[in-house]
């Protein structure tokens, strides 16, 4: 009779551990997306490498600079004005 009672309780940290193992990895796998969230390229930053490695050329290059240095003004002069 005490063998049936120990064996349930043995299932159970089975069960027990066997979840908090899902939980942990789970977690294991969620953190580094969260993470590259954060280190977001800037779009010049981004515009630099495509320009470096040659996808485009400098006069598409200067114009999107500057097409980017615009919308960051303009965004700076909203902020300030709100």
């Amino acid at each position: 009779m005490e063998h049936g009672w120990i064996l349930g309780m043995h299932i159970s940290w089975w069960v027990f551990l066997i979840l908090l193992g899902i939980v942990f990895i789970a977690f294991l796998e969620i953190e580094p997306k969260h993470k590259a969230r954060k280190r977001r390229e800037d779009p010049l930053e981004i515009l630099k490498r495509r320009y470096a490695s040659g996808e485009i050329d400098t006069e598409e290059y200067e114009q999107r600079k500057a097409h980017l240095s615009s919308d960051e003004k303009k965004g700076e002069s909203e902020d300030h004005s709100g």
